[in-house]
């Protein structure tokens, strides 16, 4: 197995006393090298207004921006002029409901959500159902934690509009059947919107050939700088929709009683953007081609199945979602028995490991599964076997230091 740990400067130092063993990665991972000279490169050597002046250093900072879209198309399998620079992926789908949702919804549609979605594909559709009229429906997963396509073909039908489910869940770390749900989708005439965020670091992705309306990506999902992320949509839709946000560099042109809008993606970007994030992003999209698919997958794979091996012989912990690694990417969600989740973490961070304790932003699921909260392990590139036995070791310690045995 191939160790990428050493691209990555803040997996050097010591956690309480104790290597780093750092298993919070659906939170937020950690940055390589190549991300950070990036970044420190540009704001060095290139720093200036895109779109906004015409002397050289401007025209090159236009470039880091546009050529950074073009990066992050050519990843995503997307065209470059439907691909919009975000803050991150709630703000892509706060757009997509408000842009979308509240322009085209009416009472008697429905919009259907897989309960397990993160809040960010979730309170946003609470709202524009209020405010439309629309109905919003949920989809529940199986005994197993899956979604079924007998569920979808109970739940999908002529009044659905809109379909908004994430790739991958961020508590299962289950795949959802995305080419199922745009077939069905498709037939009644809805539009599906994808929660890329627990997916495009660990899986390929081809919006294209998913075929799916929207996908929304957070950068700091996938080794880049926080406050970036990308929103792909298929450009006869953003043509309809109206802008999410007005200010400059969004308008073709502006007079005192009316604007005109640019066209997109430019109509969706109001204001100066980050552009020293987008170029992170781009390189970080670089470092992630550079290692290989074939290599992340086989590596994250035989993580997982380890992990999962391992919890599966503790009688007292509960994985949730089918505990096999098959169709389960990067998140390993659990509990201990009669042990809080914040002592898990907490017992845990003693040994070094750091792992995310909580209802995840997906406090729906939790109920649907009849629990508060519950221990997260997520997973990226740099882990090692190492810190999977470091991790099934620290769950051992959490029950003796809790007076429960080993």
């Amino acid at each position: 197995m191939r160790r990428f740990s050493d691209d990555f400067p803040i997996l050097s130092q010591d956690n309480n006393g104790k290597r780093l063993v750092y298993l919070d990665n659906g939170a937020t991972t950690q940055k390589p090298k190549q991300v950070l000279d990036a970044v420190n490169r540009y704001y060095l050597t290139e720093n200036a207004n895109p779109h906004r002046g015409v002397y050289d250093l401007a025209m090159r900072a236009t470039d880091a921006h546009e050529n950074s879209r073009a990066t992050v198309a050519k990843f995503i399998g997307a065209p470059e002029d439907s691909v919009i620079f975000t803050q991150n992926t709630s703000e892509g789908l706060n757009l997509v409901a408000y842009s979308y949702g509240r322009a085209f919804l009416k009472p008697g549609d429905e919009v259907l959500i897989y309960v397990a979605e993160h809040h960010s594909n979730l309170v946003p559709w609470q709202w524009v159902a209020k405010t439309t009229g629309a109905e919003l429906k949920y989809l529940y997963p199986d005994a197993n934690g899956r979604l079924t396509v007998e569920e979808l073909d109970a739940k999908i039908n002529e009044r659905t509009k809109v379909v908004a489910v994430a790739h991958v869940s961020n508590v299962l770390g289950l795949e959802t059947p995305v080419e199922e749900i745009v077939k069905r989708a498709h037939a009644v005439g809805a539009v599906v919107v994808l929660d890329i965020a627990q997916s495009v670091a660990h899986i390929p992705l081809d919006v294209v050939k998913l075929d799916v309306d929207f996908a929304a990506l957070s950068g700091h999902k996938i080794y880049a700088p926080m406050g970036v992320g990308a929103l792909y949509g298929k450009k006869q839709l953003l043509e309809k929709m109206p802008p999410f946000l007005s200010g400059g560099d969004m308008i073709a042109a502006v007079h005192e009683y009316r604007t005109t809008y640019a066209e997109a993606p430019r109509k969706f970007e109001a204001g100066t953007r980050n552009v020293g994030g987008e170029v992170g992003l781009a390189a970080a999209m670089d470092y992630v081609n550079s290692v290989g698919w074939d290599t992340i997958v086989s590596q994250e794979e035989a993580l997982i199945a380890q992990a999962l091996e391992g919890m599966n012989a503790l009688p007292y912990v509960q994985v949730y979602g089918e505990a096999t690694a098959a169709g389960r990417h990067g998140v390993i969600s659990f509990n201990i028995e009669d042990v809080h989740p914040h002592d898990v973490a907490t017992i845990l961070d003693s040994d070094g490991v750091c792992i995310r304790a909580g209802h995840h932003c997906a406090q729906p699921l939790m109920e649907h599964l009849g629990i508060g909260s519950c221990c997260r392990a997520s997973f990226a590139l740099y882990n090692t076997e190492e810190d999977v036995q470091a991790l099934l070791k620290g769950l051992k310690h959490v029950r003796e230091v809790m007076g429960l045995g080993s």
